[in-house]
């Protein structure tokens, strides 16, 4: 592979770094919001749809409904709600198709490095793009007034795997779902999942029907519910409205629905506990031991929690296709894994359904102004601008709803504060953070890839507009609402200040 350096420079007013659910969606908005501003998406990746597109476990699927999932602009047309990834690409394909977002989006360009100059109000992108026939990269250089950051919240080369001792004498197959490979046979074999979140609950009931057995092993319990993978109520709505009208009309619901889901739970985890537990008792067999392996030692949305369509990880205990076993792992042992309990799991295919590793942006270099920035030290602004990064606006979605619901809010506030820039004469904006503000982790979870990558990722404040808010309906009002306040600091590269004169205007 050779490395080339390209001369040209290109200028665009707006980059998207990411042709993911969550970059699709704002280049669909601001090709048609801002019809007047250059725009490209860089993708570093071979295909678009992000997680959709990278992810290839048995099963996977999205944990949220499509109505809520989808895009306010695009109805989601197929019966099943819960729908599985193949699905959701081929939703994000169309949309692509359909506004004619193939001519901005570039495939195998990754953004490596950024760097903002105050006196340009520009930033410096340097893009390493891959040539798909020999594999050569070139490096290139873009510059841009505006990056919109829609990169994930993860790290696609590399899955979350802890050190388990004796990995090297298992004498079978160890997978990480993240890396799953394209002919994998599982069929006939002894399979056991390690972990107890949303992947496993997927992967669990999907290699149920093809493998001997599969055994999910957790350490800590977690909360799984039923939910329809298909919501008749939306159906009936779309037959009724019609399809746009039905759509708008079961987003509504469904947003209206999981909020107070959310906000009850939270509010009487007791009872929120309970009631889980008695649908838990329903689908599972007489005399399962639900209070050890459905107990949870924190309260209903301190972590997410885990879906089982029409039931099905629950209907493959039931059949005796799967298993769960509560223990922790001693070390791993030529035939499977020996627990704590003395106990030994065997297996021919161990998956390590173990978690992800959290990185905003790639992990690129950040420079303003010649000073390498370390994020955790940004404060996140109405949940999408970072403090002392100008011009620069990220894609971070709910971890208690839908993540696209909030894209969609995000993508209307930069849609409107481009346009109140341009009407001030305005070409940068940086937020400021009120100086001694208590701070916490921006992402207010307990579940173990928050807390590992707590020290890695911006803060957020206890009160708005430094909040993250995991609210739809809240944000709904914070975004919707005035564009700029006293903790904007605008100015325009084009007024030239006199030595020692502070030339930023405040809106």
């Amino acid at each position: 592979m050779t490395d080339e350096v390209s001369d040209a420079i290109e200028e665009f007013d707006v980059v998207v770094i990411g042709a993911g659910i969550s970059g699709i969606g704002a280049a669909a908005y601001f090709s048609r919001e801002l019809p007047g501003k250059s725009l490209v998406v860089l993708e570093g990746r071979d295909n678009i749809g992000g997680t959709w597109d990278l992810f290839r476990y048995p099963g996977i699927r999205s944990d949220s409904d499509l109505h809520t999932f989808g895009y306010e602009f695009k109805p989601w047309r197929h019966e099943a709600a819960i729908a599985d990834a193949p699905l959701i690409r081929e939703y994000l394909q169309e949309t692509v198709a359909e506004n004619d977002l193939g001519r901005l989006i570039r495939l195998r360009h990754r953004v490596v490095r950024a760097e903002w100059s105050t006196v340009d109000s520009r930033w410096t992108l340097r893009v390493e793009a891959a040539d798909p026939a020999t594999g050569s990269v070139t490096t290139k250089t873009i510059r841009a007034g505006w990056v919109f950051a829609a990169t994930g919240y993860y790290r696609y080369d590399k899955g979350f795997t802890p050190e388990f001792p004796g990995r090297e004498d298992f004498g079978g197959t160890i997978v990480h779902p993240q890396h799953w490979p394209e002919n994998l046979d599982y069929s006939g074999k002894k399979v056991v999942v390690i972990g107890s979140g949303a992947t496993a609950v997927t992967l669990v009931p999907a290699m149920a029907g093809t493998a001997q057995h599969v055994t999910m092993l957790q350490r800590t319990p977690t909360y799984i519910m039923s939910l329809a993978r298909v919501d008749r109520l939306a159906l009936t709505l779309t037959k009724l409205l019609g399809e746009k009208r039905g759509y708008a009309a079961t987003r509504f619901k469904n947003i209206w629905i999981e909020h107070g889901i959310v906000k009850g739970l939270r509010a009487f985890p007791k009872i929120g506990r309970a009631l889980i537990r008695r649908e838990n008792l329903k689908r599972l067999p007489k005399g399962f031991d639900v209070d050890k392996h459905f107990n949870p030692p924190y309260d209903p949305w301190d972590q997410r929690l885990c879906l089982a369509p029409d039931g099905d990880f629950f209907d493959a205990i039931s059949a005796g296709t799967a298993s769960l076993v509560t223990d922790s792992i001693t070390r791993f042992s030529k035939r499977g894994i020996v627990l704590k309990s003395g106990e030994e799991l065997e297996a021919d295919i161990i998956v390590t359904a173990t978690g992800l590793n959290m990185r905003l942006f790639g992990g690129m270099p950040i420079v303003v102004d010649g000073r390498e920035i370390d994020i955790a030290d940004s404060v996140s602004y109405r949940g999408m601008l970072l403090s002392g990064i100008p011009n620069w606006a990220m894609a971070l979605g709910y971890t208690t709803s839908s993540w696209t619901l909030k894209v969609s809010l995000m993508c209307r506030y930069f849609i409107d504060l481009v346009r109140h820039m341009d009407a001030h004469g305005h070409d940068r904006v940086v937020p400021v953070a009120v100086p001694g503000m208590p701070r916490k982790p921006v992402m207010d979870l307990k579940a173990g890839y928050a807390k590992r990558a707590e020290k890695t990722l911006p803060k957020q404040g206890h009160a708005a507009p430094w909040r993250m808010a995991m609210s739809f309906p809240e944000d709904a009002k914070a975004l919707r609402g005035p564009v700029a306040d006293e903790n904007l600091e605008f100015g325009s590269a084009r007024v030239v200040a006199l030595p020692g004169e502070r030339r930023s205007a405040h809106v």
